[in-house]
């Protein structure tokens, strides 16, 4: 994409949503169950920024998924926030990279209190892999035609002389 006059910018008011003001292990402890709550927003989030080629047009899908990770904070506060806590604080105390490896026994109390109380079950390893078909009510972009240059310079005629190189061939390897 080129950057001309022509382009136009979104205002900062288009721009102004409420943040997800949150620490990495909060959000790395809630990373399973949110992905799967905010699934569709997120495809086609994405679905939008692939076909568009232009982070312009995927403003409203941003939002959207913004708005669906805000909701579900907002949610695990409500039904989960002792078991959340204590897994986040695990996973943020316990290793320097953060790693699930050493919390697996209050993941579990957190995975229970998510499926009782807002039944949602963790995914299973490789959920987030695995192929899925999107179905999207936003029409397909138009594809934009790739633009056919004449032939700047003719080719030679068969039957024009060709010199020899000059200081033997291109591909030594093949003279020797």
């Amino acid at each position: 994409m080129v950057v001309t006059n022509n382009v136009v910018l979104p205002e900062e008011s288009e721009l102004t949503v409420e943040e997800v003001n949150l620490s990495t292990a909060t959000l790395r402890a809630g990373s399973f169950h949110l992905g799967k709550y905010c699934e569709n927003q997120n495809n086609e989030f994405m679905l939008c920024r692939f076909e568009e080629q232009d982070p312009r047009k995927c403003i409203n899908e941003g939002k959207a998924v913004t708005a669906c990770t805000l909701e579900f904070f907002r949610k695990v506060k409500k039904a989960c926030l002792a078991e959340f806590n204590q897994y986040a604080n695990c996973i943020d105390k316990s290793s320097g990279e953060y790693s699930f490896r050493y919390c697996r026994k209050t993941q579990d109390v957190y995975d229970k209190c998510m499926l009782e109380n807002l039944n949602l079950e963790r995914p299973p390893f490789g959920y987030f892999c695995e192929v899925r078909v999107h179905d999207t009510k936003r029409p397909k972009p138009p594809v934009e035609e790739k633009a056919v240059y004449p032939d700047a310079t003719p080719a030679l005629p068969e039957d024009a002389e060709k010199k020899p190189a000059r200081f033997g061939s291109r591909f030594y390897w093949m003279t020797e």
